[in-house]
Protein backbone atom coordinates (compact mmCIF):
# COMPACT_ATOMS: atom_id res chain seq x y z
CA UNK A 1 0.00 0.00 0.00
CA UNK A 2 1.56 3.54 -1.19
CA UNK A 3 1.56 6.40 1.00
CA UNK A 4 1.37 10.10 0.15
CA UNK A 5 3.41 12.33 1.73
CA UNK A 6 1.90 15.47 2.88
CA UNK A 7 3.02 19.05 1.54
CA UNK A 8 4.79 21.03 4.19
CA UNK A 9 3.03 23.90 4.82
CA UNK A 10 4.55 27.28 3.64
CA UNK A 11 4.14 30.54 4.08
CA UNK A 12 2.70 32.02 0.43
CA UNK A 13 3.54 35.90 -0.37
CA UNK A 14 6.49 36.41 2.37
CA UNK A 15 9.83 37.59 2.13
CA UNK A 16 12.35 36.08 4.36
CA UNK A 17 15.01 38.13 5.60
CA UNK A 18 18.14 36.75 5.10
CA UNK A 19 20.97 37.55 7.89
CA UNK A 20 23.25 40.16 7.82
CA UNK A 21 26.19 38.29 7.93
CA UNK A 22 25.02 35.72 5.68
CA UNK A 23 24.41 38.42 3.09
CA UNK A 24 27.78 39.86 4.07
CA UNK A 25 29.48 36.46 3.08
CA UNK A 26 28.03 35.99 -0.19
CA UNK A 27 28.77 39.47 -0.72
CA UNK A 28 31.16 39.44 -4.26
CA UNK A 29 34.78 40.26 -3.56
CA UNK A 30 35.74 43.33 -5.49
CA UNK A 31 38.85 44.55 -4.61
CA UNK A 32 39.26 47.43 -7.26
CA UNK A 33 35.66 48.59 -6.06
CA UNK A 34 36.95 48.54 -2.43
CA UNK A 35 40.12 50.68 -3.58
CA UNK A 36 37.99 53.24 -5.63
CA UNK A 37 35.91 53.77 -2.71
CA UNK A 38 38.60 54.16 -0.38
CA UNK A 39 40.44 56.67 -3.01
CA UNK A 40 37.36 58.91 -2.71
CA UNK A 41 38.20 59.50 0.59
CA UNK A 42 42.03 60.55 0.67
CA UNK A 43 42.11 62.39 -2.31
CA UNK A 44 40.34 64.94 -0.46
CA UNK A 45 42.92 65.40 1.61
CA UNK A 46 46.33 68.01 0.98
CA UNK A 47 49.31 66.05 0.59
CA UNK A 48 51.47 66.15 3.64
CA UNK A 49 48.34 66.62 6.19
CA UNK A 50 49.04 63.32 8.05
CA UNK A 51 46.08 64.23 10.61
CA UNK A 52 43.48 64.30 7.25
CA UNK A 53 44.46 61.04 6.24
CA UNK A 54 43.96 59.34 9.78
CA UNK A 55 40.41 61.33 9.84
CA UNK A 56 39.51 60.33 6.58
CA UNK A 57 40.33 56.38 7.36
CA UNK A 58 38.14 56.45 10.15
CA UNK A 59 35.32 57.81 8.28
CA UNK A 60 35.65 55.79 5.48
CA UNK A 61 35.60 52.32 8.04
CA UNK A 62 32.78 53.57 9.34
CA UNK A 63 31.35 52.49 5.55
CA UNK A 64 33.55 49.96 4.26
CA UNK A 65 33.94 46.83 5.34
CA UNK A 66 37.86 46.94 6.47
CA UNK A 67 38.38 43.78 7.98
CA UNK A 68 37.29 41.69 4.55
CA UNK A 69 39.52 44.20 2.48
CA UNK A 70 42.41 44.10 4.98
CA UNK A 71 44.85 42.87 2.78
CA UNK A 72 44.02 44.95 -0.14
CA UNK A 73 43.84 48.23 2.49
CA UNK A 74 47.47 47.57 3.68
CA UNK A 75 48.57 46.91 -0.29
CA UNK A 76 47.57 50.11 -0.38
CA UNK A 77 48.55 51.95 2.11
CA UNK A 78 52.05 50.23 2.03
CA UNK A 79 52.80 49.94 -1.47
CA UNK A 80 50.38 52.30 -2.85
CA UNK A 81 48.27 50.31 -4.97
CA UNK A 82 46.73 47.02 -5.23
CA UNK A 83 49.22 44.27 -5.99
CA UNK A 84 48.59 40.79 -8.19
CA UNK A 85 50.32 37.41 -7.11
CA UNK A 86 53.93 37.87 -8.42
CA UNK A 87 54.21 41.45 -6.82
CA UNK A 88 53.27 43.38 -9.49
CA UNK A 89 50.81 46.40 -9.52
CA UNK A 90 47.44 45.79 -10.87
CA UNK A 91 47.12 47.31 -14.17
CA UNK A 92 43.85 48.85 -14.38
CA UNK A 93 44.48 52.25 -14.94
CA UNK A 94 43.96 53.35 -11.41
CA UNK A 95 46.29 56.12 -10.15
CA UNK A 96 48.64 55.49 -7.06
CA UNK A 97 47.02 56.06 -3.79
CA UNK A 98 47.38 59.64 -2.51
CA UNK A 99 48.39 58.04 1.26
CA UNK A 100 51.41 55.33 0.87
CA UNK A 101 54.84 54.70 2.37
CA UNK A 102 56.40 55.06 -0.69
CA UNK A 103 54.84 58.79 -0.77
CA UNK A 104 57.57 59.44 1.85
CA UNK A 105 60.14 61.63 0.56
CA UNK A 106 63.87 60.52 -0.84
CA UNK A 107 66.65 59.85 0.61
CA UNK A 108 64.26 57.75 3.10
CA UNK A 109 64.43 58.94 6.89
CA UNK A 110 63.06 57.72 9.54
CA UNK A 111 61.86 60.86 11.32
CA UNK A 112 59.60 61.31 8.02
CA UNK A 113 58.44 57.76 7.94
CA UNK A 114 57.30 58.43 11.49
CA UNK A 115 54.73 60.44 10.70
CA UNK A 116 52.89 57.90 7.93
CA UNK A 117 53.44 55.00 10.63
CA UNK A 118 51.90 57.11 13.31
CA UNK A 119 48.56 57.05 11.02
CA UNK A 120 49.17 53.33 11.26
CA UNK A 121 49.71 53.37 14.86
CA UNK A 122 46.01 55.22 15.25
CA UNK A 123 44.33 53.78 13.12
CA UNK A 124 44.88 50.41 14.16
CA UNK A 125 44.46 51.70 17.89
CA UNK A 126 41.05 52.72 16.26
CA UNK A 127 40.23 49.37 14.35
CA UNK A 128 41.94 46.80 16.46
CA UNK A 129 41.00 43.99 14.43
CA UNK A 130 42.87 45.36 12.09
CA UNK A 131 46.47 44.41 13.77
CA UNK A 132 46.40 40.41 13.69
CA UNK A 133 45.54 40.60 9.38
CA UNK A 134 48.70 43.38 9.54
CA UNK A 135 51.03 40.90 11.23
CA UNK A 136 49.70 37.93 9.93
CA UNK A 137 49.10 38.39 6.08
CA UNK A 138 49.39 41.79 4.90
CA UNK A 139 53.03 42.32 5.68
CA UNK A 140 54.73 39.23 4.67
CA UNK A 141 52.71 39.14 1.52
CA UNK A 142 53.83 42.32 0.73
CA UNK A 143 57.23 41.64 2.20
CA UNK A 144 57.81 38.64 -0.23
CA UNK A 145 58.10 40.70 -3.26
CA UNK A 146 60.21 43.55 -1.64
CA UNK A 147 63.31 42.87 -4.07
CA UNK A 148 61.38 43.58 -6.74
CA UNK A 149 61.08 47.54 -5.47
CA UNK A 150 63.68 50.28 -6.10
CA UNK A 151 66.28 50.58 -3.46
CA UNK A 152 65.08 53.76 -2.06
CA UNK A 153 60.90 52.00 -2.25
CA UNK A 154 62.71 49.15 0.01
CA UNK A 155 64.77 51.62 2.46
CA UNK A 156 60.76 53.75 2.79
CA UNK A 157 59.15 50.00 3.12
CA UNK A 158 61.69 48.68 5.59
CA UNK A 159 62.18 51.22 7.75
CA UNK A 160 58.20 51.10 8.51
CA UNK A 161 58.54 47.86 9.26
CA UNK A 162 61.30 48.23 11.50
CA UNK A 163 59.17 51.10 13.24
CA UNK A 164 55.96 49.21 13.31
CA UNK A 165 57.95 46.44 15.14
CA UNK A 166 59.91 48.82 17.38
CA UNK A 167 56.19 50.50 18.44
CA UNK A 168 54.78 47.04 19.22
CA UNK A 169 52.19 46.83 16.00
CA UNK A 170 53.70 43.72 14.78
CA UNK A 171 56.55 41.27 15.73
CA UNK A 172 59.35 39.57 14.66
CA UNK A 173 57.47 36.77 12.93
CA UNK A 174 57.12 38.59 9.49
CA UNK A 175 60.86 38.82 8.99
CA UNK A 176 60.53 34.95 8.46
CA UNK A 177 59.48 36.12 4.97
CA UNK A 178 62.45 37.53 4.10
CA UNK A 179 64.28 34.13 4.37
CA UNK A 180 62.47 33.28 1.40
CA UNK A 181 65.05 31.78 -1.63
CA UNK A 182 63.94 34.72 -3.97
CA UNK A 183 64.61 37.38 -1.08
CA UNK A 184 67.81 36.53 -0.24
CA UNK A 185 69.22 36.27 -3.78
CA UNK A 186 71.81 39.38 -4.72
CA UNK A 187 71.69 40.87 -0.95
CA UNK A 188 68.38 41.79 -0.73
CA UNK A 189 66.99 40.11 2.67
CA UNK A 190 70.48 41.36 4.31
CA UNK A 191 70.24 44.89 3.15
CA UNK A 192 65.98 44.98 3.92
CA UNK A 193 66.66 43.76 7.47
CA UNK A 194 69.59 46.49 7.98
CA UNK A 195 66.84 49.44 7.42
CA UNK A 196 64.72 47.62 10.07
CA UNK A 197 67.28 47.25 12.66
CA UNK A 198 68.08 50.68 12.20
CA UNK A 199 64.73 51.87 12.34
CA UNK A 200 63.94 49.54 14.91
CA UNK A 201 67.05 50.37 17.07
CA UNK A 202 65.87 54.28 17.03
CA UNK A 203 62.68 53.02 18.77
CA UNK A 204 64.20 50.15 21.46
CA UNK A 205 67.12 48.65 22.48
CA UNK A 206 69.19 45.65 21.38
CA UNK A 207 68.04 43.41 24.18
CA UNK A 208 64.20 44.14 23.58
CA UNK A 209 65.14 43.42 19.15
CA UNK A 210 66.94 40.57 20.41
CA UNK A 211 64.07 39.21 22.96
CA UNK A 212 61.86 40.07 19.85
CA UNK A 213 63.74 37.88 17.62
CA UNK A 214 64.08 34.94 19.84
CA UNK A 215 60.32 34.93 21.04
CA UNK A 216 59.65 35.04 17.48
CA UNK A 217 61.69 32.06 15.40
CA UNK A 218 64.27 34.10 14.33
CA UNK A 219 67.49 32.58 15.77
CA UNK A 220 70.02 33.04 12.73
CA UNK A 221 70.28 36.10 10.95
CA UNK A 222 72.47 34.09 8.22
CA UNK A 223 69.66 32.95 7.00
CA UNK A 224 69.10 36.66 5.34
CA UNK A 225 72.33 35.96 3.63
CA UNK A 226 72.21 33.42 0.33
CA UNK A 227 73.67 30.13 0.74
CA UNK A 228 77.26 30.61 -0.07
CA UNK A 229 77.66 33.27 2.10
CA UNK A 230 75.93 31.99 5.49
CA UNK A 231 78.15 32.35 8.21
CA UNK A 232 78.32 34.78 11.47
CA UNK A 233 81.20 36.04 10.83
CA UNK A 234 80.24 38.04 7.64
CA UNK A 235 77.05 38.20 8.93
CA UNK A 236 78.91 40.58 11.66
CA UNK A 237 81.12 42.37 9.51
CA UNK A 238 78.46 43.36 7.72
CA UNK A 239 76.16 44.98 10.53
CA UNK A 240 79.93 46.86 11.99
CA UNK A 241 80.39 47.93 8.25
CA UNK A 242 76.87 49.33 8.40
CA UNK A 243 77.40 51.48 11.51
CA UNK A 244 75.13 49.22 13.67
CA UNK A 245 77.91 47.70 15.70
CA UNK A 246 75.08 46.83 18.41
CA UNK A 247 73.55 44.21 16.46
CA UNK A 248 77.57 43.09 15.38
CA UNK A 249 77.87 42.29 19.04
CA UNK A 250 75.00 40.68 20.00
CA UNK A 251 76.08 38.15 16.77
CA UNK A 252 79.03 37.99 18.16
CA UNK A 253 78.02 36.96 21.19
CA UNK A 254 75.81 34.42 19.68
CA UNK A 255 78.37 33.13 18.07
CA UNK A 256 80.44 32.68 21.00
CA UNK A 257 77.33 30.79 22.63
CA UNK A 258 77.49 28.43 19.59
CA UNK A 259 81.18 27.74 19.99
CA UNK A 260 81.23 27.56 23.66
CA UNK A 261 78.44 24.66 23.61
CA UNK A 262 80.38 23.03 20.74
CA UNK A 263 83.56 22.87 22.65
CA UNK A 264 81.59 21.99 26.39
CA UNK A 265 79.83 18.98 24.16
CA UNK A 266 82.94 18.10 22.75
CA UNK A 267 84.83 18.02 25.79
CA UNK A 268 82.41 15.78 27.57
CA UNK A 269 82.22 12.77 25.48
CA UNK A 270 85.98 13.46 25.10
CA UNK A 271 86.08 12.72 28.95
CA UNK A 272 83.39 9.67 28.92
CA UNK A 273 85.78 8.48 26.04
CA UNK A 274 88.73 6.45 27.68
CA UNK A 275 90.59 5.85 24.54
CA UNK A 276 91.79 9.95 24.96
CA UNK A 277 94.72 10.53 26.36
CA UNK A 278 95.71 13.73 28.48
CA UNK A 279 98.00 14.65 25.69
CA UNK A 280 94.98 14.18 22.87
CA UNK A 281 92.24 15.66 24.80
CA UNK A 282 94.46 19.03 24.83
CA UNK A 283 95.73 18.91 21.45
CA UNK A 284 92.12 18.30 19.96
CA UNK A 285 90.51 21.48 22.63
CA UNK A 286 93.37 23.72 21.46
CA UNK A 287 92.39 23.21 17.77
CA UNK A 288 89.09 23.15 18.37
CA UNK A 289 89.13 26.78 20.19
CA UNK A 290 91.52 28.21 17.45
CA UNK A 291 88.49 27.12 15.17
CA UNK A 292 85.86 28.46 16.78
CA UNK A 293 87.75 31.73 18.02
CA UNK A 294 87.16 32.13 21.62
CA UNK A 295 88.68 33.54 24.46
CA UNK A 296 91.27 31.87 26.90
CA UNK A 297 88.22 32.81 29.95
CA UNK A 298 85.66 31.38 27.55
CA UNK A 299 88.02 28.34 26.91
CA UNK A 300 88.33 27.64 30.73
CA UNK A 301 84.48 28.02 30.78
CA UNK A 302 83.79 25.27 28.48
CA UNK A 303 86.40 22.66 29.75
CA UNK A 304 85.32 22.99 33.42
CA UNK A 305 81.63 22.91 31.62
CA UNK A 306 82.76 20.04 30.17
CA UNK A 307 84.37 17.82 32.64
CA UNK A 308 81.61 18.93 35.39
CA UNK A 309 79.22 17.47 32.61
CA UNK A 310 80.82 14.43 32.50
CA UNK A 311 79.71 13.35 35.97
CA UNK A 312 76.94 11.12 37.11
CA UNK A 313 75.17 13.25 39.20
CA UNK A 314 72.41 10.51 40.53
CA UNK A 315 75.13 8.27 41.53
CA UNK A 316 75.40 8.04 46.00
CA UNK A 317 79.41 8.43 46.18
CA UNK A 318 78.70 11.61 44.28
CA UNK A 319 81.52 13.81 46.30
CA UNK A 320 83.93 11.06 45.60
CA UNK A 321 83.44 10.94 42.13
CA UNK A 322 83.63 14.80 41.81
CA UNK A 323 87.25 14.90 43.36
CA UNK A 324 88.46 11.83 41.33
CA UNK A 325 87.30 13.35 37.99
CA UNK A 326 88.55 16.75 39.01
CA UNK A 327 92.07 14.93 39.52
CA UNK A 328 91.90 12.42 36.49
CA UNK A 329 91.88 15.62 34.11
CA UNK A 330 93.58 18.41 36.27
CA UNK A 331 96.60 17.79 33.82
CA UNK A 332 94.60 19.07 30.88
CA UNK A 333 93.36 22.22 32.85
CA UNK A 334 96.88 23.19 34.08
CA UNK A 335 98.02 23.22 30.25
CA UNK A 336 95.52 26.33 29.76
CA UNK A 337 95.97 27.74 33.01
CA UNK A 338 99.89 29.70 32.11
CA UNK A 339 98.70 33.06 33.05
CA UNK A 340 97.09 33.88 36.81
CA UNK A 341 94.36 35.83 35.17
CA UNK A 342 93.46 32.70 33.54
CA UNK A 343 94.04 30.56 37.08
CA UNK A 344 91.54 33.09 38.70
CA UNK A 345 89.06 32.50 36.19
CA UNK A 346 88.69 28.95 36.65
CA UNK A 347 88.59 29.37 40.59
CA UNK A 348 85.68 31.54 39.51
CA UNK A 349 84.04 28.86 37.47
CA UNK A 350 84.61 26.46 40.16
CA UNK A 351 83.27 29.09 42.47
CA UNK A 352 79.61 29.55 40.10
CA UNK A 353 79.08 26.19 39.79
CA UNK A 354 79.15 24.63 43.23
CA UNK A 355 76.93 28.06 43.64
CA UNK A 356 74.20 26.23 41.07
CA UNK A 357 75.19 23.06 41.80
CA UNK A 358 73.67 22.94 45.60
CA UNK A 359 74.84 18.98 45.94
CA UNK A 360 78.59 19.76 45.57
CA UNK A 361 78.59 23.15 47.20
CA UNK A 362 80.54 22.06 50.70
CA UNK A 363 83.35 20.08 48.12
CA UNK A 364 84.59 23.94 47.09
CA UNK A 365 87.48 24.07 49.51
CA UNK A 366 88.65 20.05 48.29
CA UNK A 367 87.70 21.37 44.28
CA UNK A 368 90.62 23.99 45.48
CA UNK A 369 92.94 22.06 46.98
CA UNK A 370 93.07 19.53 43.98
CA UNK A 371 93.71 22.35 41.95
CA UNK A 372 96.30 24.06 43.59
CA UNK A 373 98.21 19.97 44.04
CA UNK A 374 97.88 19.59 40.57
CA UNK A 375 99.47 22.77 39.51
CA UNK A 376 96.35 24.03 38.19
CA UNK A 377 96.52 26.97 39.69
CA UNK A 378 98.86 28.94 42.14
CA UNK A 379 99.34 30.44 46.01
CA UNK A 380 99.28 34.18 44.43
CA UNK A 381 96.18 33.44 42.47
CA UNK A 382 93.86 31.76 45.49
CA UNK A 383 95.21 34.84 47.74
CA UNK A 384 94.24 37.53 44.75
CA UNK A 385 90.77 35.45 44.50
CA UNK A 386 90.21 35.88 48.05
CA UNK A 387 91.04 39.38 48.63
CA UNK A 388 89.38 40.90 45.69
CA UNK A 389 88.67 38.49 42.79
CA UNK A 390 85.93 36.54 43.85
CA UNK A 391 82.27 36.10 42.27
CA UNK A 392 79.46 38.24 44.22
CA UNK A 393 77.33 34.69 44.14
CA UNK A 394 78.05 33.33 47.45
CA UNK A 395 81.04 35.55 47.93
CA UNK A 396 80.59 35.29 51.49
CA UNK A 397 80.26 31.69 52.33
CA UNK A 398 83.19 30.79 49.82
CA UNK A 399 85.54 33.05 51.07
CA UNK A 400 84.80 31.61 54.71
CA UNK A 401 84.73 27.73 53.49
CA UNK A 402 88.32 28.33 51.82
CA UNK A 403 90.12 30.52 54.76
CA UNK A 404 91.42 27.78 56.05
CA UNK A 405 93.39 26.43 53.02
CA UNK A 406 94.17 30.38 52.30
CA UNK A 407 95.68 30.56 55.89
CA UNK A 408 97.71 27.45 55.28
CA UNK A 409 99.30 28.36 51.97
CA UNK A 410 100.07 32.38 53.66
CA UNK A 411 101.67 30.44 56.36
CA UNK A 412 103.95 28.10 54.06
CA UNK A 413 104.34 31.36 52.22
CA UNK A 414 106.15 33.00 55.16
CA UNK A 415 107.99 29.47 56.27
CA UNK A 416 110.01 29.29 52.61
CA UNK A 417 110.65 32.98 52.89
CA UNK A 418 112.34 32.68 56.38
CA UNK A 419 114.37 29.63 54.56
CA UNK A 420 114.99 31.56 51.94
CA UNK A 421 116.14 34.30 54.35
CA UNK A 422 118.47 31.81 56.82
CA UNK A 423 120.18 30.47 53.30
CA UNK A 424 120.98 33.68 52.17
CA UNK A 425 122.46 34.60 55.52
Amino acid sequence: MSQQTADKPSLSGVKIKARKGAVKKSAKYEPSTFRDQLYSYLETVPEGDFTGFYNQLVQAGSTLEFLKYADPLFEILLAGGLLQPGGQYVQDGAPMSPFSILKAKEPAEIDDLKKYVDVFNKLIRRYKYLQRPLEETSLPSVLQYVSRWEPEQQAKFAMTVGLLMGQGIVTAACLQTLTKEAVVKNDVAISVVTFIFKAYLSEQSMDHLGSNMRKNGIKDLTMFLPPNKRNLKTVEDHFRKEGLAVVADYVNKRQTTQAKDVIIKTVKEMCKDDSYSNEEMTENIKGLAEEQRVTDTDLLTCLWQGLMSSIDFSQEQLDASVIKTIEKFAPILEGFCSSGKNQVALINEAQLYCYEEKRITKLFPQILKVLYNKDCISTQAIQYWHQKGSKTQGRAHFLQSASALVEYLKKQEEEDSEEEDEEEA
